[in-house]
């Protein structure tokens, strides 16, 4: 059992002619992924990987022909808006978004979008979605993680392999994994993913990997506490980082006392998450 990709999963590549749209497509299909079809405009009728993926000029084109469920983003800054629109109108029901550097504006004015019409985001800036074995929709490499039982929310792309990493050391496996983006504003968060692991009967045990920066994680520890029955174990990045510093993502910077670790660390402590020192001591409080 998984949340949001697994093996119905039909996987469509815009930007897949692309440098890193083709190679991630290779990395996906390598992982077992169902890569169905790929869009660029201009390049319709194009075959790619050994014609194993037909290329459209449009998601709704690619959409119609290949009964694709999902789309991922591999689209330059300045034009992934227009591209995630484009999956939107389309009706695809989720959108991984792996491009950074979307202006602020610009992903909240798609977030909106998306909201209205019932649509899943998962970034931007993300590193994808990864359910071992069956599907894995972005970046993360596919050796770094085996199935079992624990769910992983991510704010951070390195920290998150860290942890997939040796939780595979020890012989504990990974439901799913979702990097959610570092970004200051991404489609879906921390509530969401928990809300979905929480439903999921295959998972027992959830991972949660955040940063500093916004509220996101003090809001997590609320719903937690209320609503989240499954144990929790966090650990939070950038515990070390000056004020008014920004450290690697766009929505890792202190604000005054806003965002600081120490705040998010005591809001999920009071919810009962036991807080790891670093990321290799997750799998010691599970």
């Amino acid at each position: 059992m998984s949340i949001l990709v697994n093996q119905k999963t039909r996987l469509l590549v815009q930007g897949i002619t692309g440098r890193e749209g083709l190679f991630h497509a290779e990395q996906m299909i390598l992982a077992k992924t169902n890569v169905v079809a790929g869009v660029t405009p201009g390049r319709g009728g194009e075959w790619v990987l050994d014609g194993k993926v037909p290329v459209f000029d449009s998601v709704k084109m690619a959409a119609e022909v290949t009964g694709a469920n999902t789309s991922i983003v591999f689209v330059p800054a300045r034009f992934a808006p227009d591209a995630i629109y484009e999956a939107a109108d389309a009706g695809i029901p989720l959108i991984v978004c792996i491009t950074e550097g979307i202006p602020v504006q610009d992903i909240i004015r798609v977030r909106s979008y998306l909201d209205r019409k019932g649509i899943r985001l998962i970034g931007p800036n993300s590193p994808g979605i990864i359910t071992p074995g069956e599907a894995k929709v972005g970046i993360i490499p596919a050796n770094i993680a085996q199935p079992g039982n624990i769910g992983v929310i991510s704010r951070s792309g390195t920290l998150t392999y860290e942890v997939l990493y040796s939780l595979k050391k020890a012989g504990l496996g990974t439901s799913t994994c979702v990097g959610i983006g570092g970004d200051e504003i991404v489609g879906s968060d921390f509530i969401d993913m928990l809300r979905l692991f929480e439903a999921d009967p295959h998972t027992e045990k959830i991972i949660l990997i955040g940063e500093i920066g916004g509220d996101d994680e003090e809001r997590a520890a609320t719903f937690i506490a209320k609503s989240v029955t499954k144990p929790v174990v966090a650990f939070i990045a950038g515990q070390t980082a000056p004020p008014g510093k920004r450290m690697g993502h766009a929505g890792a910077i202190i604000e005054g006392r806003s965002g600081s670790a120490s705040d998010k660390i005591s809001a999920l402590q009071a919810a009962g998450v036991r807080i790891a020192e670093h990321p290799e001591a997750v799998l010691h409080l599970l």
